[in-house]
C-alpha cells in the first residue's frame, strides 16, 4: 500500500512538472506573442493618385490595395516633407525637419544627420526587447566626415538603433552604386578600392556628359557624371567592380533580404524598415515587369513594387505572423515624372494622374507635394475603413510607443494609435509641412502658405512648387484641388493662421534660403 502511494505521488508530481513546464513555455510565448511585430514599407515618390485603390488608371497594384482595403485607408496622410531625405528623418526621429538644418537633399557622401543620442522609432524599440532592422534605401547620411568606403562606414543605420542595416548608401541615381551590410560594402574587393567624390572627377573615368555614346538611358538634368552600368548619376566613383549593383534586380534584392531578415526573426517581437526604391529614378524594372503597366518604366517599377509587397505579405502569412504584424504603408513625399532622365513616364502617361487630383508634386509645398498614400493593415485587428483624419508619418513614433506600452518624451509626434487602428477619426489638429526648406501649414481644412521668392514652377521637373509673392489660402474640404486662393477674401483667417503657425514654426521661416533644382 505504502509503495502504491509512493507511486501514485511520483505519477502527479511528475504531471504537476509536465503541466508546469506547459504553462511556462505558453507564458513565454504568450509574453513573446504580446508585442506586435511592426513594419514600415516606405515607397520613394510614389504619388496620391499611383496606386488603384486611390484611383490610378492604367496601373495595377492588387496587393498593396488588398492592405488598404482590408486596413485604413487615410485620405488626409502627410509625409512631413516633399523631399526624401526630410521626410524620412521625420518619420523616423519623430521631430519636424525643418529642425534641422542639415535636413535636406543630401549627396551620397553627407555625414549622418540623426544623432546618435536622439531618439528613433529602432532605438525606442530595440531598448524594449525588439530586434531592429533596415533594408533599402538609407540616405540620412553616413559616417562623420570623409568616408572610406572601403573600411566599416560609421556611425550608421547601426549607431541609432539598427541591430541589422542592409542598405543602399542615398539613392538609386547617385553614387556610390553599393549595398551596405551592417556597415560594410558588400562583396568589395580589397584589391579594387571605392574611391568617391562629388566634386571632382577621376583621371580617365567616363561621364554621362562627356560619353554619351556609353549610354543606355539619357539623361535630361543633373545626372550627368559617372556612368554605372551604362546610367549616368550624380557624383563621381571609380573602382569597387564586384561591389556594384545590377540596377534591374535591385527591387528582388532587397525583398530576399527582407524576407531573410523575417525568417531570421520570427520567433521574436521584431520591426523592419523596409525602404523601397520605386518609382525614383533611374526607373530600372526587372525584365520580368517590362510593359507591365503600359505606362514605361515608371508605371512598370510600381507594378513591381507591388509585387514585392506581396511576395513580403506572403512570406509574413507562410510564417504564421501576419496576425501579429501591424503593417505601415506609405511614401516620402509626392509624385515627379522626369526626374533626371528620359524614360517615358511623361509621353506615355495616358490618363493617369500621379497626384490623384491634387496639385504640385514633389518639391512643392501644394498638396502633392506631402500628401501621399497612407495606409495601416494589421490582420484580424484592424476593421476595413476609409479614413479622412489628418495623420502625419510624425506620428508614428509615439503611436508606436502607445502599442508598444513605451514611455516617449516627444513634442512633434502625437499619440494618433487609435486612429492608426481605425478605432477613432480623430485626427491631429494642424500639421506644418515643409519643401526644400520652405514652409506652410495646415489647420482643420485649411492650408495657408506663406510668401516666397522663387519661380512659382520649377521648369527642370515641371512642377508648381507653389512660390508666390502673396499669402495663399485654401479650404481643402470645398478645394481638394486648390484652385481658388481666397486669402485676399479672409484676412482674419490669414492673421489667425500666421499667428498659429509661427506659434510652432517661429519666423525663421521667412529667411530661409529657398533651394532650387539644378
Amino acid at each position: 500500500m505504502k509503495k502504491l502511494a509512493i507511486i501514485l505521488f511520483a505519477i502527479v508530481f511528475v504531471a504537476c512538472k509536465s503541466d508546469n513546464k506547459t504553462t511556462t513555455a505558453t507564458t513565454n510565448e504568450a509574453t513573446i506573442n504580446k508585442q506586435p511585430n511592426i513594419v514600415i514599407i516606405y515607397l520613394d515618390d510614389l504619388g496620391y493618385g499611383d496606386l488603384g485603390v486611390y484611383g490610378a488608371k492604367g496601373i495595377k497594384t492588387p496587393n498593396i490595395d488588398k492592405l488598404a482595403n482590408e486596413g485604413v485607408k487615410f485620405t488626409n496622410g502627410y509625409a512631413t516633407s516633399a523631399t526624401c531625405t526630410p521626410s524620412r528623418y521625420g518619420l523616423l526621429t519623430g521631430v519636424y525637419p525643418w529642425r534641422n538644418k542639415d535636413a535636406k537633399i543630401l549627396p551620397g557622401t553627407a555625414p549622418l544627420i540623426i544623432d546618435t543620442a536622439q531618439i528613433t522609432i529602432p532605438k525606442m524599440l530595440k531598448e524594449n526587447g525588439y530586434y531592429t532592422g533596415v533594408v533599402g534605401k538609407w540616405h540620412l547620411g553616413l559616417g562623420t566626415g570623409l568616408v572610406d568606403w572601403n573600411k566599416k562606414v560609421t556611425p550608421g543605420p547601426n549607431e541609432v538603433g539598427f541591430d541589422y542595416s542592409y542598405i543602399m548608401a542615398a539613392t538609386q541615381d547617385r553614387v556610390p552604386t553599393v549595398y551596405i551590410d551592417n556597415g560594410f560594402v558588400a562583396n568589395l574587393d580589397p584589391k579594387d578600392p571605392i574611391k568617391v567624390n562629388y566634386d571632382k572627377n577621376f583621371e580617365g573615368e567616363p561621364t554621362g556628359k562627356e560619353n554619351p555614346e556609353l549610354l543606355r538611358m539619357k539623361w535630361h538634368h543633373g545626372h550627368n557624371s559617372s556612368i554605372i552600368n551604362g546610367i549616368p548619376r550624380i557624383g563621381y566613383m571609380k573602382g569597387g567592380e564586384s561591389a556594384k549593383w545590377i540596377d534591374e534586380d535591385m527591387a528582388d534584392h532587397f525583398l530576399v533580404k527582407a524576407q531573410e531578415y523575417v525568417e531570421a526573426h520570427k520567433e521574436e517581437p521584431f520591426f523592419l524598415y523596409y525602404a523601397m526604391q520605386q518609382p525614383h529614378v533611374p526607373r530600372t524594372p526587372n525584365p520580368r515587369f517590362i510593359g507591365a503597366s503600359g505606362l514605361g518604366p515608371r508605371g512598370d517599377v510600381i507594378v513591381e513594387a507591388d509585387w514585392a509587397v506581396g511576395e513580403f505579405i506572403k512570406t509574413l502569412e507562410e510564417k504564421g505572423i501576419l496576425e501579429n504584424t501591424l503593417i505601415i504603408l506609405s511614401s516620402d513625399n509626392g509624385p515627379v515624372l522626369n526626374d533626371g532622365y528620359f524614360d517615358d513616364a511623361v509621353e506615355k502617361l495616358g490618363e493617369h494622374d500621379p497626384k490623384g487630383g491634387l496639385r504640385g508634386g514633389k518639391y512643392s509645398l501644394l498638396e502633392a507635394g506631402t500628401r501621399v498614400p497612407f495606409i495601416t493593415y494589421w490582420k484580424g485587428k484592424i476593421e476595413p475603413t476609409v479614413s479622412d483624419a489628418l495623420v502625419s508619418q510624425l506620428d508614428v513614433l509615439a503611436s508606436i510607443a502607445e502599442l508598444t506600452n513605451i514611455e516617449v518624451n516627444t513634442t512633434d509626434s502625437q499619440n494618433i494609435l487609435s486612429t492608426l487602428l481605425g478605432k477613432s477619426e480623430r485626427g491631429r489638429g494642424n500639421l506644418v509641412i515643409e519643401a526644400t526648406t520652405r514652409t506652410a501649414y495646415r489647420e482643420g481644412n485649411w492650408v495657408m502658405i506663406p510668401p516666397y521668392k522663387g519661380k512659382a514652377i520649377n521648369e527642370l521637373v515641371n512642377i508648381e512648387v507653389g512660390n508666390s509673392k502673396d499669402y495663399q489660402l485654401y479650404n481643402l474640404k470645398d478645394d481638394v484641388s486648390q484652385q481658388n486662393n481666397l486669402a485676399k477674401l479672409n484676412p482674419e483667417k490669414i492673421k489667425d493662421m500666421v499667428a498659429n503657425f509661427e506659434s510652432i514654426r517661429g519666423t525663421d521661416y521667412k529667411n530661409v534660403e529657398v533651394l532650387e533644382l539644378k
